[in-house]
């Protein structure tokens, strides 16, 4: 029989937390009142902030493609996390945008549990929303859920607290940085930066969706909101829908993948952030709405399209979203109207969906998880599913043993509730993933964010914005699917996409009706939202914290070779480089797990000056600099680091030098420096 639904917690919310007496009396640590700064008439109170969310660059799985073999081996573009706050009146909202593979629920509740610690009730799961961009060249293992752990061999702490601490940390900044600012949207399209990866599918939608939508079968839709203050842009949120997959399932380097590097390129680019250089002063986002079947793979292959080389297609497709930003921004409107938000949790694995919701006027209801047979065989678009399921003769995953053989049938319940699903593995019988998962709707002034944790293919979101829009009584342009938030649960197909079992719709866990009761539980959400009403918080998500094994090797003490020390050269670079060229060296090293350097960094690329000075002009983190970590014997660790050298480079004597910690025998952690000899860029 199907899993009975979980308890109701006591007790109603209605819109977003109002400010804390407390912090107004200085009685939270960090926390100020949001009447320190008036808002002037017509604008908001406004704050941003960003932080690095980086985890370890050796030796941990990467989340999204669920390969074994695909662990970190140094870093691309390090993820950062970017923080949004508006206030207007007694109400304020935070929308946060980090570069990273899913916001767990994990995540979600230690975020909430250490704003709760910083700030009481200012800032809630009721007004604050966390997103993500969905790379898959990030650290997994942040996850509580054991099907997001099998390739990252369990529940990696060191991932967990980076995204939970650079979280807060944005959030804490934007909160230090509120001020009298405003609003303007602007919208654009984009068409060469998405393709539809599953075109069998969405072509079995009705005309009414398939025409809202190009030829093409793409969502070309950019919405781009500008922050302002003192009359200067400060900061951006840009929505986009295409999968941040540019980079492949064999890279080996942590990325934010293209939309980090259309964030790369509006901060740091255009507005000269340094992100060692403490609180930038201008913060700019590339979010998810409904990119559940848009892949940035123009050519339907993995990393084929617009080039073969996955390291350019990023460049190019981030390249392509921040100048569709900066296009809608250039002609952005001033927007008025208040902020507020509104949650509660649904369970999807047991909602009754009346007739009216679903595709044939008959009621019929979710079921609990299942993976199909397409989840497995993966996406050939972008890549392959889950590992090891079925698992084939001779694999040993001591995760698997640890918590349970998943090739156990489904029973005929779950098969009938399922179909045409062909069940692989029945993942909510097992536990493996969430099945209480929050909703939320989110107002911005003129815009509204209808967000849950799915990846919505773009007609599930189009249904999903209609329903909303038509409930609030607002313009359909005024409302944004807004995926990949708060709890991650893979896809949400349309009924009929899921009748074809393609990738999406053998990923789309909770059955045939997974969007009709999204389509009723946003109504139901949104009516509350628009009467300004109460609604019940809903079950109470599941606490499994407590069972979370891992089965990752923790690295010892590090070894240098003989005669070497930590920090010593291996290879120098050359005594000479001309601008455009690409100068590199490798160093005696220690394992990053050791010290990730979280908003630091491994490298400096220095400058002499003309005062004899040396000064910092790149580091690793930022898009010219690579780092490859790689191992020599057991516990021996080597660092080489390369440098694209600018067409715009200073002319004179430059060196690298780097930074890590060793581990010793005494269980100590050693800084150490290496430094280069000099070269001229010339």
């Amino acid at each position: 029989m199907p899993l009975s639904r979980r308890t109701v917690l006591a007790g109603t919310v209605v819109g977003s937390a109002t400010l804390a007496t407390a912090a107004a009396a200085g009685g939270i640590p960090g926390a100020r009142s949001a009447t320190a700064t008036a808002a002037p008439a017509g604008g908001y109170l406004i704050g941003i902030g960003l932080s690095d969310i980086t985890g370890p660059a050796a030796e941990c799985g990467m989340m999204g493609y669920s390969q074994l073999e695909q662990t970190t081996a140094g870093i691309h573009l390090r993820p950062r996390v970017r923080a949004f706050l508006v206030a207007d009146g007694d109400k304020r909202v935070v929308f946060v945008v980090a570069d990273n593979g899913m916001i767990f629920g994990s995540v979600h509740r230690g975020v909430m549990l250490e704003l709760a610690r910083r700030f009481g009730d200012l800032y809630t799961e009721q007004n604050v929303l966390l997103t993500s961009t969905h790379s898959h060249a990030t650290c997994g293992g942040s996850s509580h859920d054991h099907a997001y752990n099998l390739a990252i061999l369990g529940f990696q702490q060191q991932v967990y607290d980076a995204e939970v601490h650079g979280i807060v940390e944005a959030i804490a900044a934007a909160h230090a940085d509120l001020s009298p600012g405003t609003l303007a949207l602007g919208r654009g399209e984009l068409h060469d930066a998405s393709v539809n990866r599953s075109r069998v599918a969405f072509d079995r939608n009705p005309d009414a969706d398939k025409n809202y939508f190009p030829p093409a079968g793409i969502d070309p839709a950019v919405t781009a909101l500008s922050i302002s203050k003192g009359g200067k842009q400060v900061g951006a949120i840009t929505w986009f829908a295409t999968h941040n997959t540019s980079m492949s399932n064999k890279n080996r380097l942590i990325s934010g993948d293209n939309k980090g590097y259309a964030s790369f390129a509006h901060e740091h680019t255009e507005h000269g952030v340094r992100y060692l250089d403490g609180r930038p002063d201008f913060v700019s986002a590339f979010a998810q709405t409904n990119a559940g079947d848009m892949s940035p793979n123009l050519n339907l292959s993995p990393t084929s399209g617009p080039t073969d080389d996955e390291f350019e297609n990023t460049r190019i497709i981030g390249e392509r979203q921040y100048r569709a930003a900066k296009a809608a921004l250039a002609q952005a409107q001033s927007i008025a109207g208040t902020v507020d938000a509104l949650l509660c949790y649904i369970d999807l694995a047991d909602i009754a969906v009346e007739g009216r919701y679903t595709t044939d006027g008959r009621p019929n209801r979710t079921s609990p998880a299942a993976a199909g047979v397409a989840l497995i065989a993966g996406s050939t678009e972008d890549g392959p599913g889950l590992p090891g399921i079925p698992i084939p003769e001779g694999v040993r995953n001591p995760f698997l043993k640890a918590v349970g053989d998943p090739r156990q049938p489904a029973p005929a319940w779950l098969a009938d509730a399922q179909a045409p699903k062909a069940i692989v593995a029945p993942l909510g019988l097992l536990g493996w993933v969430p099945s209480v998962v929050p909703i939320q709707i989110m107002r911005i002034g003129e815009l509204y964010l209808a967000a849950a944790g799915g990846e919505f293919t773009i007609v599930s979101g189009l249904r999903i914005r209609r329903v909303v829009a038509d409930t609030l009584g607002v313009p359909l342009e005024q409302v944004l699917l807004q995926g990949y938030a708060n709890t991650y649960h893979e896809y949400v197909t349309t009924p009929e996409e899921y009748d074809a079992q393609q990738y999406e719709g053998g990923s789309t866990l909770f059955g045939r009706y997974t969007l009709p009761a999204y389509l009723q539980e946003f109504t139901r959400l949104a009516s509350a939202f628009a009467a300004r009403q109460p609604i019940g918080r809903g079950p109470a998500p599941r606490d499994v914290s407590n069972m979370q094994p891992n089965f990752a090797v923790a690295p010892g003490p590090d070894a240098t070779p003989a005669g070497r020390a930590f920090g010593d050269v291996l290879t120098q670079p050359a005594a000479a480089y001309q601008r455009g060229a690409q100068a590199a060296a490798e160093f005696v090293s220690a394992h990053p797990k050791h010290n990730p350097r979280r908003n630091g960094t491994f490298l400096e690329v220095q400058r002499r000056n003309s005062s004899g000075a040396w000064v910092r002009v790149a580091n690793e983190g930022e898009w010219a600099v690579r780092y490859h970590w790689s191992k020599r014997g057991i516990a021996e660790s080597v660092a080489r680091f390369t440098w694209d050298i600018p067409a715009d480079a200073e002319a004179g004597a430059y060196r690298f030098v780097h930074f890590a910690d060793s581990l010793g025998g005494d269980g100590a952690l050693r800084p150490f420096t290496g430094t280069s000899d000099e070269f001229t860029v010339t």
